[in-house]
């Protein structure tokens, strides 16, 4: 049994179990969290090999789940809303689709992905490699924080969240999580998941669920134009198929956040809303 690394935000109401995204840690949440607390019994879990969460090997989605439920016992959670960001966001669904007696649903912010063989899907891989597990130089986090001032992300809240994503080594330089052997793993479970399309891997999940997208792209960084041009493709693909299982599956929520990827720490007030009401508006 592994445990990974939890933080109680107290509160009183429904359990929401928090999941964080890829290379990020559970301070993501910290803004979000102290809003849902004044309805919610809230516990955010670091994913393996991320934030004080212990690595493993191989790094698999049903691995990740049973760590999950682990956890959750440990803390005395039987049942919650899993709420994930990201690659959290897939992970929640997949939570739900393991244990359908412990998700009383699930919320996706934001959490799509691709196959292989989509267009500009080995340049996104590359892009992700290469900062999985480097030692990055003293200077990292304020580079961090420059980079989401961008997003309109307060520079006290993108600090706190820089910080808990990378580990600091005794020479002041910062090792970036997960490490490159993890980080291969995770790209291939993103593949494997992101190959089925949206409409075929929500097949066989009857937990209620709240499917969230960005309703604004990642302006991109010097030299990377064309991952504006994919995003966006994928981004219409994605928000196509959402509209047609929201008409055909009454399980399945749908909306959309006027803010970037990293809505959770760009708009968290907006989250907060969106999640609170969702759950309000569950069956007993």
């Amino acid at each position: 049994m592994t445990l990974l690394h939890a933080h109680d935000y107290g509160g009183d109401g429904p359990q929401l179990v928090l999941l964080h995204g890829y290379g990020r840690s559970l301070t993501d949440w910290d803004a979000a969290a102290a809003l849902l607390t004044a309805g919610h019994r809230v516990l955010a879990v670091d994913l393996p090999g991320h934030g004080d969460s212990p690595r493993i090997s191989p790094w698999t989605i049903p691995a990740v789940v049973r760590h999950i439920a682990d956890t959750l016992d440990a803390h005395g959670v039987p049942e919650a809303v899993v709420v994930g960001h990201s690659l959290g966001g897939l992970v929640a669904v997949e939570y739900a689709r393991a244990n359908p007696d412990r998700a009383r649903a699930a919320v996706n912010l934001d959490g799509f992905w691709w196959g292989r063989e989509y267009p500009g899907a080995d340049r996104v891989s590359e892009m992700l490699l290469a900062s999985a597990g480097t030692i990055a130089p003293p200077e990292y986090i304020e580079q961090q924080v420059t980079h989401s001032t961008r997003f309109g992300i307060p520079a006290d809240r993108a600090e706190a969240a820089a910080r808990a994503a990378a580990r600091p080594l005794p020479d002041g330089t910062w090792q970036t999580q997960p490490d490159r052997a993890a980080a291969l793993e995770i790209v291939d479970e993103l593949h494997r998941l992101g190959a089925l399309g949206v409409t075929t891997w929500l097949d066989g999940v009857d937990r209620p669920l709240l499917l969230v997208q960005a309703g604004r792209r990642l302006p991109p960084a010097p030299g990377t134009e064309w991952f504006g041009e994919f995003n966006a493709r994928f981004a219409q693909g994605v928000s196509d198929e959402l509209a047609a299982l929201a008409r055909t599956r009454p399980t399945i929520t749908v909306n959309r956040i006027n803010a970037t990827h990293p809505m959770i720490l760009e708009t968290p007030e907006t989250v907060a809303v969106l999640v609170a009401g969702f759950v309000r508006g569950l069956p007993d």
